[in-house]
């Protein structure tokens, strides 16, 4: 009976972030492999996150639940919406946060932007490639400051896009996310 008592306990205080975890080495792998990560991953993570909270914290966690999933939405959308990014990975955050809410998404999405910038840095160094992507850089903030029409933005993207040098970002979500888990205590 002990046994049962001590799993209960580690799964209130600790499950939610294992569980997480495990969905982001699961998205992680099939975005290196795919360059997506997929809606059958996403969509279940984001409703059982709002089941969960709803089933046992009641409205209250569903609220907080929401909130979260509106976060992590918020927090990628614009990249998203310029094409920087794909919806899998808006999607990704937007399941972290009905999981573990608002403030935790919010640390997480920090962690993974400072993991993400360095793997990049890391592939464009790696292919000796720095100036060409530091051209491409400059150009895309460039017509990030002065056309700010998302749409064209999003177009130029997708023009572009064959050429650049792509860095699977549910990568970096994942590592991020359990790396502040981790430096947090959430996960022991």
């Amino acid at each position: 009976m002990h046994i049962f008592a001590d799993f209960g306990n580690f799964w209130t205080q600790h499950g939610v972030f294992w569980f997480v975890s495990i969905i982001l080495v699961v998205a992680a792998v099939i975005d290196g492999k795919q360059l997506r990560v997929p809606n059958w991953l996403t969509y279940p993570m984001i409703i059982s996150g709002w089941i969960y909270s709803g089933i046992f914290l009641g409205w209250e966690g569903l609220g907080w639940s929401l909130l979260g999933t509106v976060i992590g939405l918020a927090l990628l959308l614009p990249a998203y919406a310029i094409g920087g990014m794909g919806a899998g990975d808006v999607k990704l955050l937007a399941g972290v946060g009905a999981w573990v809410y608002g403030t935790h998404t919010f640390y997480a999405f920090c962690a993974s932007a400072v993991i993400g910038a360095v793997l990049a840095v890391g592939m464009v160094l790696s292919r000796k490639a720095w100036h060409k992507h530091k051209e491409q850089f400059l150009l895309i903030l460039n017509e990030v400051m002065t056309i700010r029409n998302p749409t064209q933005l999003s177009e130029i993207a997708a023009e572009r896009k064959p050429s650049m040098l792509l860095l699977p970002y549910g990568i970096p979500i994942a590592i991020g996310t359990i790396c502040y888990f981790g430096w947090m205590g959430m996960l022991v």
